[in-house]
């Protein structure tokens, strides 16, 4: 990362502008992703996709989308690079956010292998941060196609916020039961206090969709769940859907600063080291 206090000029050699007046919409989004020091950024003509992945096992993406920008110019189809998410973070939290005060943003790319540049002003400050980009990785395809979604639930965040701080963190994987019949939609953990459940019924008021085509229970390692709750925590509706391999996906609906709405989403695939019978 290099920093200095000159703008950068001639806009026009870049391949990738994006204008922001608050910073804290991209890096509030960005933070819920934070779990690995790399991401790998995906620009298009929709706006950023963002990915985080973790272990070949789960992977996480932020979509902040065009419409967010004031200003959003790509002169080529699609950009990839993978870049120090750490350092992009420190970047865009330099002014440190203060309340009452909005950091203007603008990030700049010139093409395959330059840097990342971003120029950032608070109350006429201007601090411009260079950050290296490298050869992207090969992202994994979770292949999570509608057409094999089997069940699908959304809900208020709220509930599922305290039912995630209720679990018992001894317990190596987390359970998801979803039916048609009672109990609909059930958390377990089996930890050293013995099992824990949190049922949640679909005539509940949290519930604002429910559609569960055959009762389904999947198991999952709580440690590579624990990063979705970041996204849990700023998000007010989820959708948790399972695919016929017993892949879950939870998209999460993030409320900006400005009222605008961002989505997280994470895929977790199943633990294959238990048995594959569903808990009574």
């Amino acid at each position: 990362m290099a920093l200095s206090t000159q703008q950068p000029e001639n806009d026009d050699r870049y391949v990738l502008l994006a204008k922001i007046d608050n910073a804290r919409n991209v890096s509030n989004i960005l933070k819920a992703i934070h779990f690995k020091e790399s991401a790998t950024v995906f620009a298009s003509s929709m706006g950023f996709k963002v990915t985080v992945e973790d272990s070949k096992c789960v992977q996480a993406n932020a979509f902040i989308q065009e419409a967010l920008f004031h200003e959003f110019v790509m002169k080529e189809d699609q950009i990839t690079f993978k870049i120090n998410l750490t350092v992009l973070l420190e970047c865009l939290t330099i002014f440190g956010g203060t309340p009452g005060e909005s950091t203007s943003l603008k990030m700049c790319y010139a093409g395959y292998g330059c840097p990342l540049i971003l120029v950032l002003e608070e109350d006429g400050v201007l601090t411009d941060c260079s950050i290296k980009t490298l050869e992207p990785d090969e992202i994994l395809d979770f292949n999570f196609c509608s057409t094999n979604v089997i069940n699908k639930i959304i809900m208020k965040s709220e509930c599922l916020k305290e039912a995630f701080s209720e679990l018992d963190m001894s317990s190596d994987i987390l359970q998801f039961l979803m039916s048609p019949d009672s109990p609909h939609f059930r958390l377990s953990t089996f930890g050293n206090a013995g099992s824990t459940h949190s049922d949640f019924p679909k005539e509940s008021d949290m519930m604002e969709s429910f559609q569960c085509t055959q009762t389904q229970t999947n198991r999952y390692k709580i440690s590579l769940l624990k990063p979705s709750v970041k996204a849990l925590a700023l998000s007010t509706r989820v959708s948790i859907r399972t695919d016929n391999r017993g892949f879950l996906s939870l998209q999460f609906m993030i409320k900006n600063e400005d009222g605008q709405v961002c989505f997280v989403e994470f895929y977790c695939a199943p633990d294959e080291d238990v048995d594959e019978g569903p808990e009574p």
